[in-house]
């Protein structure tokens, strides 16, 4: 049997000594670990790599970690997060929380409490990620109309005004949920792959194509063909809802 992967933690901290010391209590219960002293780099990082989890301190050199939080739920990286910091004021608790922290530990800690806490952090993480049908998408999202034909994600069909029912892969359920949320809006094809696939994910604009391709071949057989579906040559795709369509203007 293949050995499970040993998550990554990335440890966002200006205190080298300290930040060598986590890590290498981390790497001795079988962690990876990489450390980034700034925020900056560490945004760097997380834009080319996965983590599966951050210990973040609340001060750094150029930029305090709240502001980190929300820059980057701007950029759309959401990883499990653990502030790790000597402010142990209840408001900036409170503060770290509200923004999607997982946990708040104040220093000093015990290296047993801060292993303990990362593998609770993490199978929290594992098990919210079990209703992931793609990035975007959850079993427990509710049935949406796009092209009069119900799309449910629960039980990954698409019924149609004749009543046959078909299931659909994943990834063209998380494609069909983006755009029906994102109507008339010109779509590139960096953003669609990052919104379903995820922003590591390595898929080509050809392999999209492909799933487009598929989707619009499906409603094509159910005389339901989508010409409000519109491909911007050389950026992406456009959707419009039935009852907004108008004439394409790039076909």
């Amino acid at each position: 049997m293949p050995s499970k992967p040993k998550p990554l933690v990335l440890i966002v901290e200006d205190e080298a000594e300290l930040a060598n010391v986590i890590a290498e209590h981390l790497e001795a219960t079988g962690m990876q670990t990489q450390i980034c002293n700034r925020c900056a780099l560490a945004m760097r990082f997380l834009k080319n790599n996965f983590a599966n989890i951050i210990l973040l301190d609340l001060t750094l050199p150029d930029q305090n970690g709240f502001a980190f939080m929300e820059d980057l739920k701007c950029e759309d990286i959401n990883i499990p997060t653990i502030f790790l910091t000597g402010n142990d004021s209840e408001i900036s608790k409170v503060k770290g929380l509200e923004l999607g922290a997982d946990d708040y530990v104040t220093k000093p800690f015990s290296a047993p409490e801060l292993v303990a806490r990362i593998h609770a952090v993490l199978r929290r993480a594992e098990v919210a990620n079990d209703f992931n049908v793609t990035k975007n998408v959850k079993l427990t999202d509710s049935p949406f109309i796009f092209n009069t034909a119900s799309i449910n994600p629960t039980t990954m069909e698409i019924s149609f005004t004749d009543g046959e029912i078909v299931a659909i892969g994943r990834k063209e359920i998380g494609i069909l949920s983006y755009f029906y949320d994102n109507p008339q809006t010109i779509i590139t094809r960096k953003n669609l792959i990052h919104s379903v696939w995820g922003i590591h994910a390595d898929i080509r604009s050809r392999s999209l194509d492909q799933y487009i391709v598929k989707i619009r071949d499906l409603f094509k057989r159910k005389d339901v063909p989508l010409d409000n579906l519109k491909t911007i040559h050389g950026i992406g795709y456009q959707y419009e809802p039935l009852k907004a369509a108008k004439a394409p203007l790039v076909d």
